[in-house]
């Protein structure tokens, strides 16, 4: 009667090899879909803007120092080489949008050439980043 009862105990037990499995499909599911965003790599002073408004997410942020130093990817690039760059980013993961983080000491010159380097590169949605009132 005891070696029954033993019998009946290691019989309950609930296989965990299953659940284990799924936890690791969805995992690696949420790896693989999940949307990395690029960002500029530094903090700049943007504009303060009393229409601004919130846009989608994007993808690829520049950012324009003051001293017009442009950086993509934490990393500062030529002015020239901003299409390139994102060219590559896109490669990488598409969007249809990028955002300018220009300091609001930025000259005004450095900003149009990159956006022309980011037209020039395929994309036609550029916003640009400031500051709520």
């Amino acid at each position: 009667m005891a070696s029954k009862r033993i019998r009946e105990e290691e019989d309950a037990a609930i296989d965990m090899t299953p659940m284990l499995d799924i936890v690791f499909i969805m995992l690696i599911f949420f790896i693989v879909t999940t949307s990395f965003v690029k960002e500029a790599g530094i903090d700049v002073n943007k504009p303060e803007a009393s229409q601004a408004e919130k846009k989608p997410s994007a993808n690829i942020f520049i950012a324009i120092r003051e001293n017009g130093e442009v950086w993509m990817d934490k990393r500062m690039v030529d002015v020239e080489r901003v299409g390139a760059n994102i060219e590559r980013l896109l490669a990488e993961q598409p969007t249809d949008i990028v955002v300018i983080q220009a300091d609001k000491e930025a000259k005004h010159g450095v900003v149009v050439e990159v956006m022309d380097q980011i037209k020039e590169a395929g994309i036609d949605k550029i916003s640009i980043a400031a500051e709520d009132d």
